[in-house]
């Protein structure tokens, strides 16, 4: 019964657990349980959290897996890629934990669908490429389209050109960007945009074991932490980026440890 239970609902708790067993007439405590689980090979663990996938994302993300998969590694070293990312102040306030195997976090069941937005947080927008980081810009306010040209403009090409991309680059971003007016301001910088679907992973800057007091603490440290990760860094993950889409390939495009 407790098998059956925990692959059904993986966060299943051990209280539940217990009261399930004892309205069938049967007591144990938590220790038992949890026992029982471990011998079975399973173990608790916080859920891992993933973009919330609707069809229409699904069939996109197949799509651009499928079509990409044998590019050569030299189309993607000439990619700049970019995202806008919620850092928030205190972390992540909530924690799910599920009973799985080992090897298993990824799996649809064991992940907590996640939006972008809300809490006591700032917003950054960012471009890396194979050779290193770009600018990491803090987005004040709501972006409309506007705001986001301006963006562009005061940090997209003065990244490409400090990275050296040459010509031929061509940048990657996230297809809610994509209004008229947008496309006329990309096409008439004669820059080329990698179609993109919606929902793809993060590009996060890594604040979490730097203490932070206010909003404008926690952009310093993200800028500090953004320009100490290396070049090193980028070109692997730009060469294993076959990986990434034979992963989601596999995985029927949800959720992959990338």
């Amino acid at each position: 019964m407790i098998m059956i239970k925990v692959r059904n609902q993986p966060r299943t708790t051990q209280e539940d657990l217990v009261n399930n067993l004892k309205a069938a007439g049967t007591i144990v405590t938590k220790k038992t349980i949890g026992n029982t689980l471990r011998r079975e090979g399973l173990k608790s663990c916080s859920a891992r959290k993933d973009p919330l996938l609707k069809k229409a994302h699904v069939q996109a993300r197949l799509k651009l897996a499928n079509e990409h998969l044998n590019d050569s590694e030299e189309n993607w070293v000439k990619v700049l890629w970019s995202d806008e990312t919620k850092i928030e102040l205190f972390g992540i306030n909530s924690t799910h934990r599920v009973w799985r195997r080992r090897n298993a976090a990824y799996d649809l069941k064991n992940t907590i669908p996640t939006i972008k937005h809300g809490g006591g947080n700032i917003m950054l927008w960012g471009c890396f490429s194979a050779k290193g980081t770009g600018t990491l810009h803090r987005i004040k306010g709501t972006m409309d389209e506007a705001m986001h040209r301006q963006i562009l403009g005061e940090n997209l090409l003065p990244s490409a050109r400090a990275l050296k991309m040459g010509c031929g680059w061509v940048f990657q971003h996230d297809p809610k960007h994509m209004a008229k007016a947008t496309k006329e301001w990309l096409k008439k910088k004669h820059i080329k945009v990698l179609e993109w679907p919606s929902q793809s992973p993060d590009l996060n800057p890594i604040v979490a074991k730097r203490q932070t007091r206010n909003l404008n603490d926690l952009e310093k440290i993200c800028k500090e932490e953004w320009d100490k990760i290396s070049p090193e860094m980028y070109t692997n993950l730009v060469a294993n980026y076959k990986k990434h889409l034979t992963s989601v390939i596999a995985k029927k495009v949800f959720a992959t440890k990338y």
